[in-house]
């Protein structure tokens, strides 16, 4: 194919032309008033020299014609999924690929508009029709085709924003008449303080199923059922929970499936609400003055998110003897509130070097045995007296305190060190300055004790226990089976970790997540989710996982360092997985917790519709009903035109692109041909006024 076409290389400026021009034609006027006989030829002089200053010429252009590209987006998305869908884009496709290319002149481009990422939200096929056709130029494409359930959520405000001039056209998946119930989130706290009750703010939605009878919404705080919630369709409930615990507190919210719908996932809504701790209300009991009382009061109150109540009890509040009252220095200890009304106020009880000297009445102690057992965090941190029948072990606390004294100390250098359950537990594993032998700094008195109960975690003299911890009940309790804690604090021999030691004790006494020796947990990073498991075990078996969809399967996880094994798996479906180890069970939900991808699952035409038309295109259904056979149009090429469509056919606009090959230049003022005009207009001038 070739085209003919005239090209001007001006020799000079053009504004310099035009004014040549403009003074030529001034001339002219001139030279015709004055009635010169010539003139017309010195006109035709001048504008032949014009003429020759802009370098005419003739070129013949050879051209390639290129095929019109037809992009056809296939919706991949997590809705497609369901139903019928997948399966009619596979016979779209089949049957749209052959057609195209039955007309000779035209390219199709499959475009497929895989499922997001777990950070993005949404259907986003104009994105993926954007970044499919960035190597093609706007003109050659002719149409664009959209195979889709018609849930898209990055839809243009207009035609033009679609960056060419093109009809777009429509492939509805799915069928009339579909049905779904969906969960839909309205509020959802983020955050929340630990025991006070967050309101989430929810509501049930039926497509299609026009049911007004009440709908219970089942409720679960990390796996465990909660109170459930009767709505109606369309109604918003506010539906409290409490915040059980620092960290994630995962709440998972669940209508009931009914028969025709088109899916159940969407049936669930997934919350997860981070409990942040007010403030931590620590009561620490002193007995015998020692150095460690200050080292207490210190570590405590350094940290401003702790309150702490501190009392050093040397003489009972009943004690009667001949002591005058204006001499008595120390006021009468608080026990009826601290112990009694107020106790279950405190989120740790610490006993520093506390002897039974029957100061404190019986109940008392029984108050505290209630509080562990009720979930209450109880520390005992030890002296010389321990050893004896005035120790605390020979009160009625005996039943919580996990280790028995032999009625003997150590009191020789001796050097702290990580046991072998140390080193998986949380609390103590990754101290810093634990390495064999440890570079911390010496103690010299210790409490020889045999363990009854819990996990040693720390070992001093011939390696006998220093840290015990142990389960009460709902509580928890640790014996510090020293007194020499102040030598770490005052740095004596680079002292050692005591700060980040205690930090983690008092985290895990008041059941801090992050701090459990056997738990399982589950994180998701777009699609990978990375699950661990934290156990004392040697070995651990494999962990039970179940999808959005309700699919189960086993996973196997790989030792890491002591204590921990983890696995990675890739997700497939967005929503809330559920993984169990035994007893423990991690929930971790992967993308949005209210994605747009499920808000609306049912098929429709009506929101690509305005777009299409506004293109010159069309919007049509595949199938029409459930099980029906795909019905393609037929694709015609077509003209420019308002409409690129009709009942049973979808148009293909023309677009006549070209690729330029070579380019043939014939100059038409410069050579022989131009000089022998301008001679002879020259001459013809000459000879006409040497006539007169």
């Amino acid at each position: 194919m070739s085209e003919l076409s005239l090209a001007f290389t001006p020799l000079l400026p053009w504004p310099a032309l035009a004014a040549l021009s403009v003074a030529a034609i001034v001339v002219a006027l001139l030279s015709l008033r004055a009635g010169g006989r010539g003139a017309p030829l010195r006109l035709a002089t001048l504008a032949l020299v014009l003429l020759a200053l802009t370098d005419p010429s003739l070129l013949r252009e050879q051209r390639e014609p290129l095929k019109t590209i037809v992009p056809i987006v296939l919706d991949r998305s997590e809705s497609q999924s369901f139903g019928e869908r997948m399966a009619q884009t596979e016979a779209a496709k089949a049957a749209l690929e052959p057609a195209l290319q039955k007309l000779g002149d035209i390219e199709p481009r499959f475009i497929d508009a895989a499922r997001p990422g777990a950070e993005a939200d949404g259907t986003r096929l104009f994105q993926a029709l954007e970044e499919g056709l960035k190597d093609v130029p706007r003109e050659r494409i002719g149409a664009a085709i959209m195979v889709t359930d018609g849930i898209v959520h990055d839809i243009p405000a207009s035609a033009a924003a679609l960056g060419f001039k093109a009809p777009l056209h429509v492939l509805v998946t799915g069928h009339e008449g579909e049905r779904d119930r969906r969960l839909e989130l309205i509020e959802a706290p983020r955050f929340g303080i630990v025991g006070k009750d967050q309101t989430i703010r929810a509501r049930v939605v039926d497509s299609n199923l026009g049911g007004k009878e009440p709908v219970v919404i089942a409720t679960r705080r990390d796996g465990e059922a909660l109170e459930p919630i009767v709505a109606r369709a369309g109604e918003i409930v506010d539906i409290p929970v409490r915040v059980a615990h620092g960290g994630a507190n995962v709440v998972e919210l669940e209508a009931p499936t009914l028969p025709g719908e088109l899916t159940a996932v969407n049936n669930k809504a997934v919350v997860t609400i981070e409990g942040v701790r007010d403030k931590l209300k620590v009561l620490l009991v002193s007995g015998e003055p020692n150095p460690g009382e200050r080292s207490w009061r210190n570590l405590l109150r350094s940290d401003a998110n702790v309150d702490l109540v501190h009392f050093t009890i040397l003489r009972p509040p009943e004690k009667l003897d001949g002591t005058p009252p204006h001499e008595l220095s120390l006021i009468a200890f608080p026990t009826a509130d601290l112990f009694g009304r107020k106790i279950n106020e405190f989120d740790l009880i610490i006993f520093d070097r506390y002897s039974n000297q029957t100061i404190l009445p019986s109940v008392y102690f029984d108050n505290i045995l209630r509080y562990v057992d009720n979930g209450g965090a109880f520390l005992v941190a030890t002296g010389p007296d321990f050893a004896t029948v005035q120790g605390l072990y020979y009160s009625p606390l005996e039943s919580i305190i996990p280790a028995r004294p032999n009625g003997s100390l150590y009191e020789r250098a001796f050097r702290a060190k990580v046991s072998k359950e140390g080193e998986k537990h949380p609390v103590t594993r990754g101290l810093a300055g634990a390495k064999n032998p440890p570079s911390w700094g010496e103690w010299f008195r210790q409490v020889d004790t045999e363990v009854v109960k819990g996990n040693s975690i720390l070992t001093g003299a011939n390696d006998k226990p220093l840290l015990v911890l142990s389960r009460e009940g709902k509580g928890r309790v640790a014996a510090l089976l020293t007194d020499q804690l102040w030598l770490w604090a005052r740095g004596y021999q680079t002292g050692g970790p005591h700060i980040d030691l205690m930090r983690r004790l008092a985290h895990w006494l008041m059941k801090e997540p992050d701090l459990e020796e056997e738990a399982l947990r589950a994180s998701a990073h777009g699609r990978d989710i990375e699950i661990e498991r934290q156990s004392l075990e040697e070995n651990v078996a494999p962990v039970t996982m179940t999808t959005p969809s309700g699919a189960i399967s086993q996973i196997t996880l790989a030792p890491g360092e002591p204590g921990l094994s983890r696995a990675h798996h890739l997700a497939k479906e967005m929503g809330l997985y559920r993984f169990q180890s035994g007893d423990l069970t991690a929930l971790v939900n992967v993308g949005p917790e209210n994605p747009r991808e499920l808000r609306e699952v049912v098929s429709t035409p009506e929101k690509l519709r305005p777009l299409a038309e506004a293109s010159g295109g069309t919007v049509r259904r595949l199938s029409k009903d459930r099980g029906g056979a795909v019905i393609l149009p037929r694709i015609v090429e077509m003209r420019e035109a308002s409409v690129f469509g009709g009942a049973d056919y979808i148009g293909v606009k023309r677009t006549g692109a070209s690729a330029l090959i070579g380019v043939e230049t014939a100059p038409l003022a410069i050579g022989l041909w131009g000089l022998a005009a301008l001679l002879g207009v020259i001459v013809l001038a000459w000879a006409w006024e040497g006539r007169r």
